[in-house]
């Protein structure tokens, strides 16, 4: 099966060598050069792609901004290319989400490397837990044979509680154990919970996956 890679490169030499030789090894690369039209096409279309190769120095936004709306939206996998290699943009990139960093210049060859281990890394087994049917560590969860369109912060929490099943966990828990900021309120929580409890068709005052406890957290009972 043929990987959906998108790729964001300015460099027009650097992007057309890329697009062709990915080509190679079953890949079909849709090549943008503005990172605005990228993320905005990741977000529509996360469903479909499979991994993200991300420059940092493009115009109109800094890699690393573009990398931040991809990953808290959806957690695709993204591979960094760039030339700015040292230690500390290394840093940064893994601590804001990136799964792997190429400095620049590289062979292409082991940029293919990358993206199959990569790709390799975040693949799971398939589970099916209380009816859910769940692929790649939460990444894609499906009920009845449709896909639940949840948003990063909203499949850590769905994963958190399915994995605590029959066990209440805290509001605290659930923002320390999940890409949540560490100083979001409680509130914030609740309305997280609140939309995935609409995606999975789920009623809080009679509730068959989701059950408030009240003061505490949250409990799945499905």
């Amino acid at each position: 099966m043929n990987k959906s890679i998108v790729l964001i490169e300015d460099d027009e030499d650097m992007s057309a060598l890329i697009v062709e030789y990915l080509k190679k090894f079953n890949a079909d690369v849709i090549a943008f050069a503005s990172p605005v039209s990228a993320t905005e096409y990741i977000l529509q279309k996360h469903k479909e792609i499979d991994l993200v190769i991300l420059d940092l120095m493009l115009p109109e936004m800094d890699g690393f901004d573009a990398l931040k709306i991809i990953k808290e939206t959806k957690d695709i996998p993204v591979i960094i290319s760039s030339a700015r290699g040292d230690l500390g943009n290394k840093i940064y990139g893994y601590e804001i989400g990136a799964d792997d960093y190429l400095a620049k210049p590289y062979e292409p060859r082991e940029l293919v490397l990358r993206i199959e281990a990569l790709l390799k890394r975040v693949k799971k087994e398939e589970e099916s837990i209380c009816g859910f049917l769940i692929q790649n560590g939460g990444r894609s969860v499906m009920f009845d044979g449709f896909s639940i369109d949840f948003t990063k912060v909203e499949s850590e929490i769905f994963m958190l509680l399915i994995k605590n099943r029959e066990k209440i966990v805290s509001r605290e828990q659930l923002i320390h154990g999940t890409s949540l900021d560490a100083n979001s309120k409680n509130r914030t929580v609740d309305m997280h919970i609140s939309n995935i409890r609409y995606k999975i068709g789920d009623d809080s005052k009679i509730p068959h996956y989701i059950k408030s406890i009240w003061g505490v957290g949250y409990k799945f009972i499905g």
